[in-house]
């Protein structure tokens, strides 16, 4: 990986996916992520208003905000015109990944198969994601990267605090957490310090693996 957020996302290790009913909702999900430990912020565009979150939590001073669910070339840019840094695509598109880059954005886009992960490598996908990540379990990871052990892997859909290491263990250059992370319901009550503390218990996780493996 060549992007300036590269070192980011090999320390953090976990993008926190947020999908919210609201802006606002999303912000204060955001924040507990940030306050827990978690630095990598993916708000996705299916949330309302999703721009006014991505500027928002631009301000945090430790926080990486990019976008989610990225199916248009004119999201790209208004994305990039709000503070994302990082912009994430279910699917490959050329034209998503010309836009991105010309905005400077690092870009991860869906790619389940090996002729897949190996044309999102191809083109300069930054981090290839596995989605939805539970269909296919850490075994199927981790036999893709053993003929191509160069992939950059992004598992989401299904990560949790229980499987969270499995997936590093098989080789996950990175995770997405997002409804065992941020709870939709739970956000809409108004309960981000449960968010908080999962997000803490994650982080937590994460440096302990880090440690196991001597990084």
């Amino acid at each position: 990986m060549s992007h300036a957020l590269a070192a980011a996302v090999e320390e953090s290790k976990a993008f926190a996916v947020i999908r919210t009913d609201t802006a606002e909702q999303a912000i204060e999900a955001g924040r507990a992520c940030v306050r827990g430990g978690l630095r990598l912020l993916e708000i996705t565009l299916t949330v309302k208003n999703a721009l006014d979150a991505v500027q928002a939590l631009g301000t945090e001073p430790t926080a990486i905000v990019g976008v989610g669910s990225v199916t248009e070339r004119e999201q790209v840019q208004a994305a990039a015109r709000a503070g994302a840094r990082f912009a994430v695509s279910p699917h490959f598109d050329a034209d998503l990944l010309a836009e991105a880059r010309a905005n400077g954005l690092m870009v991860s886009m869906g790619g389940v198969t090996a002729t897949e992960a190996m044309a999102c490598h191809k083109a300069g996908v930054d981090v290839t994601k596995i989605f939805p990540a539970t269909v296919f379990g850490p075994g199927y990871l981790k036999a893709l990267r053993e003929p191509l052990p160069f992939l950059r892997l992004m598992p989401t859909g299904g990560v949790d605090e229980q499987n969270l290491t499995a997936w590093l263990d098989a080789g996950a250059m990175a995770v997405g957490l997002g409804g065992s992370l941020v709870d939709r319901k739970g956000a809409a009550a108004g309960d981000f310090q449960a968010i908080e503390e999962r997000s803490r218990r994650i982080a937590k996780a994460i440096g302990e693996w880090r440690s196991r493996q001597g990084r």
